[in-house]
């Protein structure tokens, strides 16, 4: 870019489940330099894109938290995001979590659903969910929060959204264990079960696939070079495409039975294959490890 090409602006919508961390995504997004707009009603949508885009490189990265407090208006918010994503650079962030992680928080804060009414506190997320159904599939990005704390997810946030010119795509490949849970935030997962797991060798079962001599039992069997090959392989165009669609973040997740063994060796390996396609940086994460 030269010193005379206006910087296309940069407009990132959050929204999600009440409860799944927005103001924290808020806060964290403000600490890196966005200019954040709070429970703004989706018709203002278009007059801040506008005046972002006036005032030039002073307003280079816009963020709007969009949510069911806006209740009637709420409503448009579908047709608005499609209306926006023709000439801006737009993004969707969806905050998800389980039933469970947010009757937990609002009881901790002993404030009712804004969609509870007459219900009870599971009859407000119900139909918070139903109603956000749409939003959440046609969504850039998702973040699951069900087990971050807020320090955790305004990591999560400053890794994401920190660099603004960074490469076409970075990812992050995970591991995780089935027995915890798929992650619901992954663009893509794949089963590492069908390989024989260490944990039934003695001499291994205290081991990670960190180690090197899981790592080897783990890529040495039959069938583990040729998947993380032909995985690598079928993951190329997807992320090229995902670079051409301006999506700039995804979620390769890698599960085994308890996220120790198969699943963390296959996810570095894996890391290092995509990592030598142009425009990726990759990251890897172990969510369960140490979980056991």
């Amino acid at each position: 870019m030269t010193p005379d090409t206006p910087q296309q602006q940069e407009v990132l919508i959050v929204t999600g489940m009440s409860g799944a961390g927005r103001s924290t995504v808020a806060n964290a997004l403000e600490d890196l330099g966005w200019y954040v707009v709070d429970n703004l009603p989706p018709q203002m949508l278009r007059p801040l894109v506008d005046l972002a885009e006036h005032a030039g490189s002073t307003l280079p990265r816009i963020a709007a938290v969009v949510d069911v407090r806006g209740r009637d208006f709420f409503s448009d918010l579908q047709e608005i995001i499609q209306a926006l994503r023709s000439g801006t650079q737009l993004r969707v962030v969806f905050l998800e979590a389980t039933d469970q992680a947010l009757v937990r928080r609002f009881e901790q804060v002993r404030r009712p659903h804004p969609l509870q009414g007459n219900g009870t506190l599971l009859d407000g997320i119900g139909a918070e969910r139903a109603r956000l159904s749409p939003i959440r599939e046609s969504s850039d990005i998702i973040i699951d929060t069900s087990d971050l704390n807020i320090h955790q997810l305004a990591t999560t946030v400053q890794e994401r959204f920190s660099a603004a010119d960074t490469a076409g795509v970075q990812v992050t490949v995970m591991s995780f264990g089935f027995k915890y849970g798929a992650p619901t935030d992954a663009d893509g997962i794949a089963d590492a079960r069908f390989l024989p797991n260490p944990f039934w060798v003695p001499e291994l079962r205290a081991h990670t696939g960190l180690d090197t001599e899981v790592r080897e039992y783990v890529l040495g069997q039959q069938g583990a070079g040729e998947f993380v090959e032909s995985y690598a392989k079928a993951l190329e165009p997807v992320l090229a495409g995902y670079q051409r669609e301006n999506k700039r973040h995804a979620t390769i997740a890698i599960g085994c039975t308890g996220g120790k063994h198969r699943s963390v060796a296959i996810a570095r390996e894996l890391a290092d294959r995509i990592a030598r396609f142009p425009g990726v940086v990759v990251s890897v994460k172990h969510r369960d490890l140490g979980r056991e």
